[in-house]
């Protein structure tokens, strides 16, 4: 069926426009052959580095073993690709945060500007496309991979705030794309109407009615997955209607020192809505990328849930003989961990519309973060974790490389995506072409 024929089918049932989102991805309707395969990317940051003794495994290849922080991810070890030795070889203006955080998805240097950073050494925002951005208009162009939004990008308590610490998502040069934290903002973007936060709304009495009239129309997996979009919308209805009566969903703006990120203590239930509504999204073919930022570089998160009192940054900063930091820091990346395997859960009990297995065999995760090492501020051994099928990549192996630039491992991503790049970023850092991942 084509999109004008369905268009026009939708009119003759009377449906309205408050409906289409939740009949976007389904096959029924789109008229699209099947199976077919659909590659999507999603990529999650955690910032202020890791402790590598707790992080990487000491055997390379398909024989290794778990240490403590990515213990959490032992179940999708079949599907995982852990990649050791990967560097952001950019150099020029800005601290080792900020050109960790916006070079990260970049891969070229910040532009001048007046932002200063540690050591009195100002730059500006990134100065190129961000690899996410670029395979976004990549799928956009193609009229087999274009879907309504392209890309989504989600955050998690991320704060109100706008700088290169803050950022790794740009629309080009000097154009940061800003995550959205508030998953009351995130499901009005998606599904469409909502009153406030005070009133808030179910979306799907708005559309009852019209869905009731094109469930009939629809195959017997349509209806399956337009049911499980429905149940999920409306649980997360539920849930923020629930969270806002309690007052739980606010930011707290420290009073102190505005410098401080104070987190509340709820964030482990936004967490869980913002990578519920990633995945339900994705899977109604709203986007064929993804981001879910947590936090930002020198972010100083305060993980009370944790029994975590002090700041997430200046944990990172303390010597490694420090004990008492060092056993917390383990427990705030191990929840980092735990959160990624749950977005790999989510996507894994996820079947795919058109058949051929679950979202995670056609979806590629990246975990990483701004820096290798947090007290040493060292852009060597970015932490790079992938899960998941999307890009054709040989799992199930922990693989070292010396040094290799990180703009290499995105050239990789986007072949694999069908974007044929030949350098991204800084070209003289792309010097050696793609990894070999497949």
């Amino acid at each position: 069926m084509k999109n004008i024929f369905r268009r026009q089918f939708l009119r003759d049932l009377g449906i309205s426009a408050g409906a289409l989102p939740f009949l976007a991805g389904l096959p029924s309707l789109t008229g699209a052959p099947a199976p077919q395969r659909k590659q999507r990317l999603i990529i999650m940051f955690s910032p202020n580095g890791t402790l590598p003794n707790e992080f990487w495994p000491d055997q390379e290849g398909a024989d290794f073993s778990f240490k403590s922080i990515l213990k959490p991810l032992e179940p999708f070890k079949q599907q995982m690709l852990i990649l050791h030795g990967i560097a952001n070889k950019v150099g020029g203006d800005g601290d080792s945060h900020m050109r960790g955080m916006s070079c990260l998805l970049t891969c070229d240097e910040l532009l001048k500007g007046n932002i200063m950073g540690g050591g009195g050494n100002p730059a500006g925002w990134a100065s190129n496309i961000s690899i996410d951005q670029e395979l976004k208009n990549f799928l956009q162009s193609r009229k087999e991979t274009k879907t309504r939004f392209g890309s989504l990008e989600f955050g998690v308590a991320v704060p109100e705030r706008a700088d290169p610490w803050t950022r790794m998502s740009y629309a080009g040069g000097n154009q940061p794309v800003a995550p959205i934290d508030d998953p009351h903002q995130i499901l009005k973007k998606v599904y469409g109407r909502m009153k406030d936060k005070d009133s808030l709304v179910s979306i799907l009495d708005d559309v009852r009615e019209d869905l009731k009239k094109v469930s009939s129309k629809l195959s017997a997996r349509d209806k399956a997955l337009l049911d499980q979009h429905m149940t999920l919308v409306r649980s997360m209805e539920q849930d923020l209607a629930d969270a806002d009566k309690q007052g739980k969903l606010l930011h707290p703006v420290p009073q102190v020192d505005p410098s401080i990120e104070l987190v509340n203590d709820n964030t482990p239930q936004i967490s869980r809505i913002q990578i519920d509504l990633l995945v339900n999204s994705l899977a109604n073919d709203m986007a064929r990328v993804g981001t879910l930022q947590y936090m930002r570089s020198v972010g100083m998160a305060q993980m009370r849930w944790l029994g975590i009192q002090e700041g997430h940054h200046s944990l990172s900063h303390d010597p490694d003989d420090k004990k008492d930091s060092y056993d917390k820091l383990l427990k705030i990346n191990t929840w980092f961990a735990g959160e990624f395997a749950y977005l790999a859960k989510r996507l894994s009990e996820t079947p795919e519309a058109t058949g051929g297995g679950s979202m995670l065999d056609n979806t590629l995760l990246v975990w990483t973060n701004e820096l290798g090492k947090g007290n040493s501020h060292t852009l060597d051994n970015i932490p790079y974790i992938m899960i998941g099928g999307g890009c054709g990549f040989k799992m199930g192996r922990s693989l070292k490389y010396d040094k290799v630039a990180h703009n290499r491992l995105w050239m990789s991503v986007a072949q694999a995506m069908g974007h044929d790049l030949q350098t991204f970023g800084k070209k003289e850092l792309c010097a050696g072409g793609a990894l070999s991942l497949a």
